[in-house]
């Protein structure tokens, strides 16, 4: 009953997403200014934070595998590029949708 419910509800709030839309002149102001820049500005500092997260915890657990694991090496090297490879297409793609989307 409760996934229904909450099926529902949602159904609901996502039908309701074209009461909302707006003509293209309507996000400025008075002055013409628009807060996209700022918002793309900050959106790209959290893909870059999280990423740089991300990327200290893997190289941190890799230092610990080879350290317990000489052996495993190689592997865990190749593991640990392919996983810095795909943190950071992340914020690349970040970067990439941000300058897309800029007026």
């Amino acid at each position: 009953m409760t996934k229904k419910l909450a099926f529902l509800a949602t159904a609901m709030m996502l039908s309701a997403l074209p009461i909302f839309a707006q003509t293209p002149g309507g996000a400025t102001g008075s002055s013409g200014i628009t807060w996209l820049g700022p918002a793309a500005a900050i959106g790209m500092a959290i893909a870059s934070g999280l990423c740089a997260l991300g990327q200290g915890k893997a190289v941190a657990g890799a230092a610990e595998g080879m350290a317990r694991n000489p052996g495993a090496t190689a592997a865990i090297r190749f593991a640990l590029i392919l996983g810095l490879v795909l943190i950071e297409s992340l914020a690349l793609y970040t970067f990439a949708v941000i300058i897309m989307f800029k007026p």
